[in-house]
């Protein structure tokens, strides 16, 4: 992997990007993980105005902590950068307690408000993102977006660029090492941090992430016959989720209306 070449890719489209869009450079969420680690590091070295936003939501300390060394890390390293803790948690708090709903009526009620922590987010980027004219960058990447859609619609997925969605998160973690972030960054475990209980992303998919990349890059050249033992278990997680998740991955359908109608 030439590491050297995709990140200075990555930082020249961004910055060419902003700069055609004409405004002053982007926000985006950290939260501790290697994906927003990685994206934010990127922006920074456009030279932009960068304002990264930390927003926990009975958010669990570690990941916490995490999330400022790196801040406070890319603030040492670059001017350009400033930062902002936005406690989410009372906002939460209130829109839980005025929807109201009993949980064993709504099976799906937990899931709900998971997603709901990541759409107010999204509602929080936007909102310091109008006020100082920058961008919202995404940090998903390539499994998560275009595979198995582990993202939240109008959530994390509600952003105004990718920069990252087209490389795999084994990728992504090898540009954390090239791009020296600090180890607590680049050793994280994947996760969420949408739940109360702690939650990694392998729990919650029942498959790592360079196991749910073998399938990927095969999907579509591969059928499940071809496949046996834990490659099989896999496939079938991905086909599973790859389906269920074509409403995030592909455009918002359109009724189109017959011409000789109008």
């Amino acid at each position: 992997m030439q590491t050297d070449k995709i990140i200075n890719h990555i930082v020249d489209w961004l910055k060419n990007y902003a700069t055609k869009a004409n405004v002053n450079g982007f926000v985006l969420g950290v939260s501790g993980g290697v994906d927003s680690g990685v994206v934010s590091t990127l922006c920074a070295m456009t030279g932009l105005e960068i304002l990264l936003l930390e927003m926990p939501i009975r958010q669990k300390e570690d990941q916490v902590n995490r999330a400022w060394e790196h801040i406070e890390d890319l603030k040492k390293k670059f001017s350009n950068v400033k930062a902002m803790s936005i406690n989410l948690t009372p906002a939460f708090e209130n829109l839980h307690a005025t929807f109201d709903v009993n949980d064993a009526d709504f099976p799906a009620e937990k899931l709900a408000f998971a997603n709901t922590r990541s759409r107010l987010r999204m509602l929080t980027l936007y909102y310091y993102g109008q006020i100082n004219g920058l961008l919202v960058c995404g940090t998903g990447n390539k499994v998560e977006d275009f595979g198995i859609g582990f993202y939240t619609k109008y959530g994390d997925g509600g952003v105004d660029v990718s920069p990252i969605a087209d490389l795999y998160k084994t990728e992504v973690y090898a540009l954390s090492k090239a791009l020296n972030l600090v180890e607590s960054i680049q050793n994280a475990i994947p996760t969420d941090g949408l739940w109360d209980v702690e939650r990694t992303d392998e729990q919650q998919i029942g498959a790592t992430y360079p196991e749910l990349e073998k399938i990927q890059k095969e999907y579509g050249t591969k059928a499940e016959a071809d496949y046996e033992g834990r490659d099989l278990e896999v496939y079938k997680i991905f086909s599973k989720m790859n389906k269920a998740a074509q409403h995030k991955i592909n455009p918002i359908p359109v009724c189109d209306i017959p011409e000789d109608w109008r």
